[in-house]
């Protein structure tokens, strides 16, 4: 019995870990490696095992860095199950079906610009052949996975359906109880329940996306949003919002909606220019039964979630082209959250050399990626081939992020009560050391950062 790290580990992308339990293998996520081409490039390379040997896939939620690459697994001989909260097999459906689009597209135009066939990542039928092997499960019910380990999801605040996840794995007379945290969101999110708490484990994977530091206090973070937005440059230029489509997007239209009077909106053409931020909506407006208080009220208030009047969405090319046209009073909340594809990268290509521009960062940017570049200031940026020199406003709005910071990942391991080890995952290797000091410093713990291929002896245990 043992727990092989794979995918991001020492890293923030490409979530993939090994659970071995009396000769089957059990895959807990399989997600993309994000960020610059080159790290992108590395989806590509082979598993570090047989894809036909595995048994089944646990997935924690449906961002594509836990579950981008289950259409290579698929495609590679995988066909087991894959077990997700019945709200990410929704989720996972949309995300896949646009992936595999913008894969498609994009080597078309690598092609062309290279002069030799470049195949795509995968394609729209490798991520339908995913979802025939999806099975949607509930949260705080437990289910057996393969013959000796059962699994339970507990809610991890962090998208809709997103989950912890508890497993039992017993062989022999052995049993050990392991707990994933998948990502966890931030303690009194809007939308979301807080992250279920666990009673005790023997091992815990942990993300550690933030955990060298804390974020912004909510009520500051929605002050700095409503400075910008009434502030009086913000009449002369656009507004840009890269979003992600699961989660971020949901969670922003949330806000405007809730503020709309307070923050004037009214002056203001916002649009939702993504297709699949346009279908994750409706999935998240339909699974009203996993809301918090406040979202459950403002619903029965309103009669339905608070939308904007002026909400335009954008689903076919023409429209968002059409975005372009406008020079001033528009508010755009467009993909990739990364701003490494989809349409944002269009919008910034002709907003960001207008000092009236203003761009809102709301989530976590990897290494290499165009987000991050912004983010860091720099002065220019290549976009299809050109530099566009960067003089519009980018403000890092880190509050709304759907991590937890160091004190909500703090929080939530202090629950468990007999304070098991902590092998830190998805996340940068200076976050994690800042984290793990913390942590250790805080309740004692023994905290441990595993490197692709360190495999943990759970019977040791």
């Amino acid at each position: 019995m043992k727990l092989e790290f794979f995918g991001a580990a020492a890293e923030v992308t490409g979530s993939c870990h090994i659970l071995h339990v009396d000769g089957r293998k059990i895959l807990l996520d399989c997600g993309m490696i994000q960020g610059s081409r080159k790290d992108e490039e590395r989806n590509r390379d082979p598993f570090p095992f047989e894809a036909s040997r595995i048994d089944a896939v646990v997935l924690s939620h449906a961002h594509l860095d836990h579950c981008g690459r289950l259409p290579l697994l698929v495609r590679r001989g995988f066909r087991g199950p894959v077990f997700a909260h019945q709200a990410s097999c929704e989720l996972t459906t949309i995300l896949l079906a646009d992936a595999a689009h913008l894969a498609e597209r994009d080597a078309e135009y690598r092609s062309r610009k290279s002069g030799k066939r470049i195949k795509p990542l995968f394609t729209r039928e490798d991520g339908e052949n995913v979802i025939r092997q999806m099975q949607g499960r509930r949260y705080r019910k437990t289910f057996d996975v393969v013959p000796g380990v059962r699994v339970r999801f507990a809610d991890a605040g962090h998208i809709l359906g997103s989950c912890v996840v508890e497993v039992w794995a017993r062989e022999g007379g052995d049993e050990r109880k392991i707990v994933f945290s998948g990502d966890l969101g931030q303690y009194d999110t809007p939308i979301l329940r807080d992250p279920d708490p666990i009673d005790e484990a023997d091992v815990v994977l942990m993300e550690s996306t933030y955990g060298g530091r804390n974020h912004r206090e909510r009520s500051e973070t929605i002050a700095e949003l409503g400075n910008i937005f009434t502030a009086p440059r913000s009449r002369k230029g656009n507004i840009l919002i890269p979003a992600f489509s699961i989660g971020r997007s949901q969670e922003i239209l949330y806000q405007l909606g809730k503020h709309y009077d307070e923050w004037d909106l009214a002056r203001y053409r916002v649009f939702l220019d993504s297709p699949m931020a346009i279908e994750a909506s409706k999935v998240y407006w339909e699974n009203h039964n996993l809301y918090d208080e406040e979202a459950t009220r403002l619903r029965l208030e309103n009669g339905g979630m608070p939308l904007l009047p002026n909400l335009t969405l954008s689903r076919r090319t023409e429209e968002s082209m059409a975005i372009n046209r406008i020079r001033s009073g528009a508010i755009v909340i467009a993909g990739s959250g990364m701003c490494n594809g989809g349409r944002i990268v269009h919008h910034l290509k002709r907003n960001l050399d207008r000092e009236e521009t203003q761009v809102l960062i709301t989530g976590y940017q990897a290494r290499g990626s165009l987000g991050r570049r912004l983010v860091n200031k720099e002065e220019s940026v290549r976009i299809h081939g050109q530099t566009i020199p960067v003089k519009a406003s980018v403000h890092t709005v880190g509050g709304l992020s759907a991590h937890g910071d160091q004190d909500d990942l703090a929080r939530w391991y202090e629950n468990i009560k007999n304070r098991p080890p902590v092998y830190l995952v998805h996340g940068e290797p200076d976050s994690q050391q800042a984290f793990a000091d913390y942590l250790h410093r805080r309740n004692g713990a023994h905290v441990h950062q595993p490197t692709p291929g360190t495999v943990l002896d759970l019977a040791g245990l």
